[in-house]
């Protein structure tokens, strides 16, 4: 049998020295017994693992809305990619594996329901705004409990790694940094795959100085962009890609912004989920006893207005639908809350 003490002994001789060891973590807010078999890295991503905030990404849309196709991704078939990706890094450059999977895992566990349509939705009306990596955070620090009520109460690298996957700061750890490069090559790309599939871009649209320098191929462009991290980041304390392969990458970032993202022909399904989104957190600011008896819990602590945005950012797509069909269907007196 192999104990944590062998685990980290382990780490110690096969890491990086650039790489975080979990025998040397910032710890975490309330101090607890360790475990005998597993390190502390391990124990968070199985916490994150068993999380209901996890498993109620299978039905939050990543792009496409309630999809009928049984191929197109959700946030998390999404989550499991960037977590594959990121591992594939970590182990060739000997970082963390269990480190970098724990926040790959728990990156986006703040998202709303209808992906970055309802993130925008809730940033426009909430006090303080709503991004969904601050949200992520949320989650595992005061949303998510353990089976015995208490919190995750994740390590300070998981933790930090979950809030600045996106955003101007960076992780403080590589692992960190692998998660947030290895998020943004995960949705490239299968985002453009799906748009393929649902016959909204050809693969001949896409630009072809990007395609040329990264590759024709769904896996190609993968495994071009990895391999590239991977050569460029060997050695070095930090997570860098060369400006060539940068540049195509993000070339087809903003292709995509123009063409699946935020096209024109789209912005009446935009409209008809902001319209939702902000209805439904109107609806139950002014009727909070309707909410869930779990975040009702949240009002006294926290206040009404983080309670609902807490409320309806767990929802999947397919419960916030479920809902506003309840309350704003004919018969329903609803005039006042539709902006």
């Amino acid at each position: 049998m192999v104990y944590r003490e062998q685990y980290e002994k382990i780490e110690d001789e096969r890491l990086s020295e650039y790489a975080s060891r979990s025998s040397e973590t910032r710890g975490r807010k309330l101090e607890e017994k360790k475990c005998s078999v597993r390190t502390e890295y391990q124990r968070d991503r199985d916490r994150i693992i068993h999380s209901k905030a996890l498993r109620r990404l299978m039905h939050k849309t990543q792009v496409f809305i309630s999809p009928e196709e049984d191929h197109y991704r959700t946030r998390l078939t999404h989550t499991l990619e960037v977590a594959q990706i990121s591992r594939t890094i970590a182990r060739s450059l000997s970082l963390n594996e269990d480190l970098t999977e724990a926040i790959a895992i728990g990156h986006d566990l703040g998202h709303t329901p209808f992906g970055h349509g309802g993130e925008n939705a809730l940033n426009s009306i909430h006090d303080g705004g709503f991004r969904h990596n601050v949200q992520s955070l949320r989650v595992v620090d005061v949303l998510e409990k353990s089976p015995s009520g208490s919190p995750l109460n994740l390590t300070e690298e998981v933790r930090d790694g979950i809030l600045n996957h996106t955003g101007a700061q960076m992780p403080f750890t590589l692992e960190g940094r692998v998660v947030r490069i290895s998020d943004r090559i995960a949705y490239i790309n299968h985002d453009i795959d799906d748009a393929i599939r649902a016959g909204i871009i050809r693969i001949g649209d896409l630009p072809e100085e990007c395609i040329k320098e990264l590759g024709i191929s769904h896996s190609g462009r993968i495994n071009t962009l990895v391999t590239d991290l991977i050569e460029n980041s060997d050695g070095k304390n930090d997570i860098i890609m060369s400006p060539e392969r940068l540049e195509a990458m993000n070339g087809l970032r903003k292709y995509l912004f123009e063409h699946v993202y935020q096209p024109p022909e789209r912005r009446e399904e935009t409209e008809k989920i902001d319209r939702m989104i902000k209805q439904l957190y109107y609806y139950y600011c002014d009727n909070p006893a309707e909410m869930s008896a779990e975040m009702q819990l949240l009002i006294e602590p926290w206040g009404v207005k983080e309670a609902v945005k807490d409320y309806v950012a767990s929802m999947t797509d397919r419960y916030a639908l479920r809902m506003y069909e309840r309350i704003f269907m004919p018969g329903a007196s609803f005039t006042k809350y539709f902006y």
